[in-house]
């Protein structure tokens, strides 16, 4: 292989490998090192033919580009990660109102120590992602980053960065709130319910009481719930995909 084609295929690793390395839809932090390499050298044989990477640059202009091509995969990745922060926010959200953030343990997919709740909610996001086939997505969405957003020095970075930095978050919010407001609804419900009662009955102890009786109906109102995340995820899927597209556009 010519130092040309060399220099050409390990720009086409830098966005791919990326993705491969901070999502869990490709690969993430806990897959086999082998595994990941293998995978991000696959992609970029598939990407090859397709894509145009500059045969020859400075040492200046390379450091650059793939700086800029790190960013993209990072603003890619992010923007999809964003499914998984938004249930895993819930899940932190909803561990705090049952207390159950006392324990915790450590989250396969971050490699932080999550309460049970938090790491529930991100792996079933997860998994639930994968039937609805968006791994396939953003395999598609890497090719497609290549067409609007060539390898090469580029623009420098838009405004739009902030605007859609604002709209990740926002939607993070928005999945978050939706996952956990009926368990926090009951709650709120059960907490009028234990503080008339401690009114009624002055003898009641609500210390003693109040604790199991939030966490019982907490965890049947979490099981009977569940059933709706599904239909959030395929809400929510081309959002993030969308946020991805938005935030890496910054990069132009």
């Amino acid at each position: 292989m010519s130092a040309a084609a060399a220099l050409r295929f390990g720009l086409l690793l830098v966005r791919p490998g990326v993705l491969v390395m901070t999502t869990p839809f490709l690969g993430g932090s806990y897959a086999p090192t082998t595994t990941r390499l293998g995978l991000t050298v696959l992609v970029a044989l598939i990407l090859s033919p397709i894509v145009a990477a500059p045969a020859d640059a400075t040492t200046g202009a390379l450091t650059y580009i793939v700086g800029r091509e790190v960013l993209i995969g990072l603003a890619i990745s992010m923007g999809v990660r964003v499914l998984i922060f938004g249930t895993e926010a819930a899940g932190q959200l909803l561990g705090y109102q049952l207390g159950l953030s006392y324990g915790s343990i450590v989250d396969p997919q971050s490699g932080v120590r999550n309460s049970v709740l938090a790491a529930l909610y991100s792996n079933l996001a997860i998994v639930l992602a994968f039937a609805g086939g968006m791994h396939h997505a953003l395999l598609r969405a890497i090719a497609a980053s290549y067409t609007a957003l060539p390898i090469g020095l580029g623009a420098g970075v838009s405004n739009s960065l902030v605007q859609a930095t604002a709209d990740t978050f926002g939607v993070m919010l928005v999945l978050a709130v939706r996952v956990a407001a009926p368990v926090i609804v009951v709650l709120l419900a059960t907490e009028a319910l234990l503080g008339l009662m401690a009114r009624i009955a002055p003898a009641f102890n609500i210390m003693v009481v109040g604790a199991p009786a939030r966490l019982v109906v907490g965890l049947l109102v979490i099981a009977a719930t569940l059933i709706s995340l599904p239909p959030l995820v395929a809400r929510y899927a081309p959002v993030t995909l969308d946020l991805a597209a938005e935030t890496a556009r910054a990069f132009r």
